[in-house]
């Protein structure tokens, strides 16, 4: 790890559950980058802003409906209570943007972020109108809550801050980063199960293993996500590199 920074990186979780974390976000190289103060995670606690005995944080969908929404008046107390310092305020729902890798980019070049971990069937609109929220999404599918989603999109930050991952060119070959997805991966033994590592990535010809993966990238590429590759294949025809496109 590198030497501790004077301003380290700050996420802070708002959430019904804060005993949820810091779940998968304490383990492996996260785990030990906020113990090395690279950086921090706070969360808080949204029942604490109830206004009665009984800590109600949600009541019935106003027009009728399944379910529960949770109150504005709680969940913007709870925001009031998180100096922003010049970090995003994100909302996680299904009905965000989806979240992408160069928008991770960005959130780790930053302060940091405030994430708000929904619950129920969500959140009152007038608080993210109010608020301004980011409304970001993981993934087409449904969660309980939030809170899985929060910790995702927090490590998919921290591993991209300084000091964190252990060579640089790691992250630079992953899926996403170039706008294809990764190239397979070989360890040792040479072969097992009858399947043997491709001869090519052991030649020790460096500009034909790079050829071989940037081709296998490509095949995969186009075979599971078409959509990635048409931005991938558009982007290229522009920059006149030559390659052939179908």
């Amino acid at each position: 790890m590198s030497e501790k920074p004077s301003n380290p990186w700050r996420a802070t979780a708002l959430t019904l559950f804060p005993d949820a974390f810091p779940g998968v976000l304490g383990a492996s190289i996260i785990g030990g980058a906020e113990k090395s103060g690279i950086w921090q995670l706070e969360t808080v606690d949204i029942r604490n802003f109830s206004t009665n005995r009984h800590r109600t944080v949600d009541d019935t969908p106003a027009g009728g409906g399944p379910g529960m929404v949770l109150k504005p008046d709680v969940a913007d107390a709870a925001i009031d209570s998180v100096a922003r310092n010049g970090r995003p305020l994100i909302y996680l729902t299904p009905r965000g943007k989806p979240l992408t890798q160069d928008r991770v980019r960005q959130l780790s070049s930053g302060p940091g972020l405030i994430v708000f971990c929904g619950r129920f069937e969500g959140l009152d609109q007038r608080v993210i109108e109010a608020r301004q929220m980011e409304e970001i999404s993981i993934g087409d599918f449904i969660l309980a809550g939030g809170e899985v989603a929060a910790q995702a999109m927090i490590e998919a930050c921290v591993r991209l801050l300084p000091g964190v991952l252990g060579a640089s060119e790691s992250a630079d070959e992953e899926s996403f980063e170039t706008g294809l997805l990764e190239y397979p991966l070989y360890t040792k033994p040479r072969k097992w199960k009858d399947r043997a590592i491709p001869d090519v990535l052991l030649s020790g010809d460096h500009g034909k293993i790079a050829q071989w993966r940037h081709e296998k990238q490509i095949e995969i590429t186009k075979a599971r996500r078409p959509d990635l590759w048409d931005t991938y294949a558009e982007g290229e025809a522009k920059n006149g590199d030559g390659h052939e496109r179908d």
